[in-house]
């Protein structure tokens, strides 16, 4: 196959590339020209050369878009609204004007976009977030931005590209860099007990799976719209953080109540929101059409990833 990946030098990205290149598929990462990993060159703001290089292609998968892990000041906004809606809206544009577009635009999207809720959010069973009852009125901003992501893609009139939105939560890798080397700097410094009152929903997702089920979708034709990148058991803040613990060998972790983890999103210059909101997040689409996860539990998958050491 020829997959092109918009953005593919984030974590996902890289993950996705290694493991196709190793199956001897042809893998060309379409990014800015101050990217060392970019192999087609593109402005994100207008049209141009680089269009071409999309024709013929099987796959597009467009991760481009600035973190989420940041403060939500105006700024900081309007670089992830134009990060992710615009450049969107051009990819849409670009997929029109081709004689072979690819067969499959698999879009970012983020579980975000469900409501802060205990109840299992399953792509056919769900509430949309906002103006739910005890959640910030900042979190409105994050639900918003992945509603009008999703809706970017949907409207593209790309009639011969099948489209999925890949509503992802957090993803849990052995590598450097994201979110699980964060929480086990985070127990190892004694601050790994419940954050707020432990009874919100974590979701979350081993990368191994995550990739595997992305490649699966692939293969998939009949699937599109939206589907939940979610490990199949998600678990309670209390019941995550515990699980951590035990299988670093730490003992005891400081519990951090909101107000206090409110500050500290601040002084790391990151939302609270993060760790805060309950996503109860249900993979249903993939598990009805059969695909199994090699880490369906987070202490299964917990046993593979302290092996590394990081």
């Amino acid at each position: 196959m020829r997959i092109v990946i918009v953005g593919g030098s984030g974590q996902i990205g890289r993950l996705l590339t290694s493991y196709w290149r190793n199956q001897g598929h042809s893998i060309q990462i379409m990014g800015r020209s101050t990217s060392k990993l970019a192999t087609i060159s593109w402005d994100a703001v207008q049209l141009g050369p680089w269009v071409e290089q999309l024709e013929a292609s099987d796959v597009l998968i467009n991760l481009t878009g600035k973190s989420v892990n940041c403060r939500y000041t105006a700024a900081n906004r309007r670089e992830l609204w134009h990060s992710r809606i615009e450049t969107t809206r051009l990819l849409g544009q670009a997929i029109q004007q081709l004689s072979k577009p690819p067969r499959l635009w698999l879009q970012a999207s983020g579980s975000a976009i469900y409501a802060h809720s205990s109840e299992p959010q399953t792509e056919a069973q769900h509430t949309i977030g906002g103006n739910e009852r005890h959640a910030s009125a900042r979190w409105q901003f994050n639900v918003d931005l992945v509603k009008a992501w999703e809706n970017e893609a949907i409207a593209a009139k790309t009639p011969q590209t099948r489209k999925i939105m890949l509503r992802t939560s957090m993803m849990m890798s052995d590598d450097r860099g994201g979110v699980f080397e964060m929480l086990c700097r985070l127990a190892r410094c004694g601050l790994g007990g419940t954050i707020g009152n432990g009874q919100q929903y974590v979701a979350w997702i081993h990368s191994r799976d995550l990739v595997h089920a992305i490649a699966w979708l692939i293969e998939q034709p009949e699937l599109e719209g939206p589907i939940n990148l979610s490990a199949p058991q998600p678990l309670p803040n209390q019941q995550f953080m515990r699980h951590l613990r035990q299988a670093l060998g730490i003992r005891f972790g400081v519990s951090i109540p909101s107000p206090l983890m409110q500050i500290g999103a601040w002084m790391l210059r990151t939302e609270a929101e993060l760790v805060l909101k309950s996503r109860n997040v249900m993979p249903q689409r993939l598990l009805e059409h059969g695909f199994c996860f090699e880490y369906p539990s987070w202490p299964e998958a917990l046993a593979n990833l302290v092996k590394s050491p990081i």
